[in-house]
C-alpha cells in the first residue's frame, strides 16, 4: 500500500445476494499502522469473532460510516448500481474525508477522490476487512429485527439468502415489502411462474 496516503478508507458491502432486505455498505478509516489480531474477511469469521472485532474497530477507528440501498431502490437501478450508490453514501458520510479509498471487488463507486478496487481486498487489506465486518454485522442485526416483523420467513437464520426454508416461506406466504421483486425467485412467484 502506498504510504504517502495517511487517510485511507476501506469500503465493503454485505447483502448483494439475498432475496430480501437492504444491501449495506461500510466505510472505515483506521489509524496508520493499525494492528488488530484476527482481522479478516467477515465471511471467514464466526459471529462471536465478528461481534468482538466490530466493537474494537468502532472504538479505535478514526471514523466509520454505513450506507444502504433498500429493496425498492435495488429493484429500480439493479443491485450493482445500488451497491455503488450505498458505497458512495458511506464514504461521503464519513466525519473525516479520506485521501484515498480502497474498495473490495472489481468495481469502484464514483467518488471525487482517488479510489481503487481490489479483488479479495477483504482478505488482504485490513481497512477493507474492518469495513466488511461492520457491513455484515449491521445487516445481520437489521435482518434479525425484521425477523420479528415477519417471523414466518426465518430471516434471523438465513438473513434473506435463498435457502430452502426461505423459498418455501415465499411460496406459502408470498413476498413481503422487504423482498427484492427483481430477483428471479421473487419475480417468478409474483408472475405466477413458480
Amino acid at each position: 500500500m502506498n504510504q504517502e496516503f495517511t487517510l485511507i478508507a476501506g469500503v465493503d458491502e454485505a447483502g448483494r445476494g439475498p432475496l430480501a432486505g437492504p444491501v449495506i455498505t461500510a466505510a472505515v478509516i483506521l489509524p496508520a499502522q493499525y494492528q488488530l489480531p484476527g482481522l479478516n474477511d467477515s465471511k471467514k469469521l464466526t459471529e462471536k469473532q465478528r461481534i468482538k472485532l466490530e466493537k474494537l474497530i468502532k472504538s479505535q477507528a478514526i471514523c466509520w460510516m454505513t450506507g444502504r440501498s433498500d429493496p425498492d431502490e435495488i429493484d429500480k437501478i439493479n443491485i450493482l448500481w445500488a451497491t455503488m450508490l450505498a458505497m458512495k453514501r458511506a464514504v461521503e458520510g464519513l466525519s473525516v474525508q479520506p485521501e484515498r479509498v480502497l474498495v473490495d471487488g472489481n468495481r469502484c463507486p464514483e467518488l471525487s477522490i482517488e479510489v481503487e478496487a481490489i479483488i479479495k481486498g477483504d482478505e488482504t487489506e485490513p481497512v477493507i476487512s474492518a469495513a466488511s465486518i461492520i457491513a455484515k454485522q449491521t445487516r445481520d442485526r437489521e435482518m434479525i429485527a425484521l425477523d420479528k416483523q415477519y417471523p414466518e420467513y426465518g430471516f434471523s437464520s438465513h438473513k434473506g439468502y435463498p435457502t430452502k426454508k426461505h423459498i418455501e416461506a415465499l411460496h406459502r406466504y408470498g413476498p413481503t415489502s422487504i423482498h427484492r421483486r427483481s430477483y428471479g425467485p421473487v419475480r417468478n412467484i409474483l408472475e405466477g411462474k413458480d
